[in-house]
């Protein structure tokens, strides 16, 4: 299950996102925003990403206007590995090398097809794990800190 959210920025993008996730026939959340009114990114991502910490969902895809907000506070919730991708190659190998788990964009950056084609890289690319966990376990110590 994967669960997706924008703030007012991401919305066009993240209602296009939803219908290529229906046709690849994968199940999601939609958690907001959910017209063009003004919404505060931190919000979204914070629900979004608790979905996750608490086993609800197992991936994220969060959109604002850049991507870079909601990644920032995405980043900000223990156990999340957010990235702000605009790329395939980004969007490929922040899964294989990073193990992120919630995928960013910028509604006002990306192309609808361009972000489909990032969906499906990140969706469908697992974890590479071998010396790459040693720098996840990186990651995890500063939390804890």
């Amino acid at each position: 299950m994967i669960v997706i959210g924008s703030d007012h920025g991401g919305f066009s993008l993240k209602e296009e996102i939803k219908k290529h996730l229906e046709a690849r026939g994968t199940q999601y959340v939609d958690i907001g925003c959910h017209n063009t009114n003004s919404v505060d990114y931190p919000d979204i991502a914070k629900e979004a990403c608790q979905k996750i910490t608490d086993g609800q969902c197992n991936m994220g895809i969060l959109i604002c206007g850049t991507g870079i907000g909601i990644s920032m506070a995405a980043n900000k919730v223990k156990g999340i590995r957010a990235a702000c991708c605009s790329d395939c190659f980004s969007a490929k190998y922040t899964r294989l090398h990073n193990n992120a788990n919630v995928l960013c964009m910028g509604g006002r950056i990306v192309a609808p097809g361009l972000a489909e084609m990032m969906v499906d890289l990140f969706l469908d690319t697992q974890f590479e794990g071998g010396r790459h966990q040693r720098r996840i376990d990186k990651i995890t110590a500063i939390e804890q800190e």
